[in-house]
């Protein structure tokens, strides 16, 4: 029981740690200005982190590295700290746990990438439905835009609805599905 409360608790933290630094690596790629308060707040949960490394991790073609490999990072901690608790740490060989740590960060890195453009596309559509000069809803609509267009390539507007959102979080339904599968069948390999 405390142990499953640990691991929830490490898990919560790592991932909304993980999603922090992934929103800072996305809005850097996508040039978004960080002068609104998504931006500020990303900054300032993370510039402890990020600045830091940028002395070690150079970027990579206008890549921010210095947010992606703590991302990455985090997740293999926390998978670490759950196959600690559950037991099999000093099981499995060291060389095949670190492939595995490394590869199950690797796939929880993409779970969290792909919640967060799930809510990015929701904040999108109900701020285009609700309010769509509200204040934030630049920077959602510029963070949602790069996954949507080429949905948009596709779907035409019908009747004036645009449909893309739903087709969008469609596909990242079945892309959580594969990873959940990839993940279990790789944390049942250590």
């Amino acid at each position: 029981m405390l142990g499953s409360l640990f691991v929830t608790l490490v898990d919560t933290a790592g991932g909304l740690l993980s999603g922090v630094l992934l929103a800072r690596f996305v809005m850097q790629w996508q040039r978004i200005s960080f002068r609104n308060p998504i931006g500020q707040f990303v900054v300032a949960t993370t510039d402890w982190l990020v600045v830091p490394l940028r002395r070690f991790i150079p970027g990579l073609a206008g890549l921010d590295l210095a947010s992606l490999l703590p991302a990455w990072l985090v997740q293999v901690l926390v998978v670490f700290v759950k196959l600690w608790v559950i037991g099999r740490i000093g099981v499995v060989d060291p060389l095949s746990l670190l492939v595995v740590m490394w590869g199950a960060g690797l796939l929880e890195v993409a779970r969290i990438a792909l919640y967060l453009v799930m809510g990015v596309v929701l904040m999108s559509a109900i701020f285009s439905w609700v309010n769509p000069h509200a204040p934030l809803a630049g920077v959602v609509y510029a963070l949602a835009e790069p996954f949507l267009r080429p949905f948009r390539r596709i779907i035409p507007a019908i009747g004036g609805v645009d449909l893309t959102p739903i087709a969008l979080l469609l596909v990242l339904q079945v892309l959580l599905s594969v990873l959940a599968a990839a993940r279990l069948t790789l944390i049942g390999v250590a």
